[in-house]
C-alpha cells in the first residue's frame, strides 16, 4: 500500500472501528504523516532504529507544564519541531497504535515500536484556578455588550459548571439541555453520552443567551447551542481565545486553556469532599486511574499551605 492510501486506511479505522474523536484522529494521522516523511521507508521496512533516531530528532527542552508542548527550530520553519518528553510519549503512543494497526492488516509481523521505552514522566499537575480566580473570569464578561457578551458568559459558566471540554462545548445542542431538570446531555470522546448536572448559574446564563440567540445561518445549525458572528458554529480556537481574553481583563496571570474550568471543577469539587467515582462520571473519564489525578492536586495544595505556614519554613 502506498503511503497516502495507508494513512486515509488507518484514518478510518481510527475513526470507524476504535471511535477516536476527530482531533484524535487527526493527530495520530499527523504523527504518522511525518515519521514516514523522515524516515522516506515503506512501513512494512521501518525498523526499531529508525524509530529511535526520528525520536531522537523530535527530542526537546522539557517544558514547564501540559501535554503536547512543542518549540520550532530557529531558522528553519518546515522542520518538524521538537517535542517535550511528554509529547515524545505521545507521539510513540500514536506510533505504536499504528503498526499494531498494519500488524492487524497482515503488513508487518512485528511492531518495531514494543522494544523502545516511552521517555519517563513526572506526575502531571495541571494549572488549575481558584474559585476566587473562576468568579473574576466569571465577572470579566461584558454581559451588557449585546448577545455574544451573553453567550461568552454561558460558554464560561458551562465549561466551569459542567466539566465540558472544549470540543463538547463546540457541539453541544440545544436540545441536549434540560433547563427545566437541570442537566446537560454532553456527548464526548468516542460517542459516548453522559448526564451532567446544571447548576442554577450556568442554567440562567444559558436561558439569557437563548433569549439573545440569533438566527443561525443554515438550518442545519438549529440545534447548535454556540454560534459565531456569522450564525455558524463556535470553533474551538474562538472558546480558546474567549478564555485568553477573559482571564487577561480579569488580571489572572496563570497560562490557562479552556481545559482549565475542567480541571478547576474536578479539583473544587474533591476539595468540597465530591466522591471520586461521582467526578469519574461527570468528567467521562474511562479510567478512574484518570479522575485520580485530582486527588494529587488537592493534596499538592494541602501541602504547600502547610509549608507556607510552617514554623521552620
Amino acid at each position: 500500500m502506498e503511503d497516502s492510501r495507508i494513512l486515509k486506511d488507518y484514518r478510518y479505522y481510527l475513526r470507524m472501528e476504535r471511535r477516536l474523536s476527530p482531533n484524535t484522529v487527526a493527530a495520530y494521522g499527523r504523527d504518522v504523516a511525518e515519521l514516514l516523511a523522515a524516515v522516506d521507508l515503506a512501513p512494512r521496512a521501518i525498523r526499531t532504529e529508525d524509530i529511535e533516531r526520528y525520536l531522537a530528532s523530535r527530542a526537546g527542552t522539557d517544558s514547564a507544564r501540559g501535554a503536547g508542548n512543542t518549540r520550532q527550530e530557529p531558522g528553519n520553519p518546515n522542520k518538524p519541531k521538537t517535542l517535550s518528553k511528554r509529547s515524545q510519549a505521545r507521539l510513540l503512543s500514536s506510533l505504536r497504535s499504528f503498526f499494531d494497526w498494519l500488524i492487524l492488516e497482515g503488513e508487518r509481523k512485528d511492531n518495531p515500536c514494543d522494544r523502545i521505552d516511552a521517555p519517563k514522566l513526572g506526575r502531571y499537575l495541571p494549572e488549575v484556578l481558584s474559585v476566587e480566580e473562576v468568579e473574576a473570569i466569571l465577572d470579566s464578561v461584558d454581559t451588557n455588550a449585546g448577545w455574544t457578551g451573553l453567550r461568552d458568559r454561558a460558554i464560561l459558566e458551562i465549561l466551569y459548571g459542567c466539566g465540558l471540554r472544549v470540543s463538547e462545548a463546540c457541539s453541544l445542542q440545544i436540545s441536549h439541555v434540560y433547563l427545566q431538570e437541570g442537566f446537560v446531555r454532553v456527548v464526548g470522546k468516542g460517542d459516548k453520552e453522559r448526564l451532567v448536572p446544571l447548576g442554577d448559574l450556568a442554567a440562567d446564563a444559558f436561558r439569557a443567551y437563548l433569549a439573545a440567540r440569533p438566527a443561525p445561518a443554515e438550518p442545519a445549525f438549529d440545534d447548535v447551542a454556540f454560534l459565531n458572528k456569522n450564525g455558524r458554529p463556535l470553533s474551538r480556537v474562538a472558546i480558546f481565545n474567549l478564555v485568553k481574553k477573559q482571564a487577561l481583563l480579569a488580571g489572572v496571570r496563570k497560562e490557562i486553556s479552556p481545559h482549565t474550568f475542567r480541571h478547576s471543577f474536578a479539583t473544587h469539587l474533591i476539595e468540597n469532599g465530591a466522591d471520586l467515582r461521582v467526578v469519574q462520571e461527570m468528567l467521562g473519564h474511562e479510567s478512574i486511574l484518570t479522575t485520580e489525578i485530582y486527588t494529587h492536586i488537592d493534596a499538592a495544595t494541602w501541602q504547600r499551605a502547610i509549608l507556607d505556614h510552617h514554623p521552620r519554613r
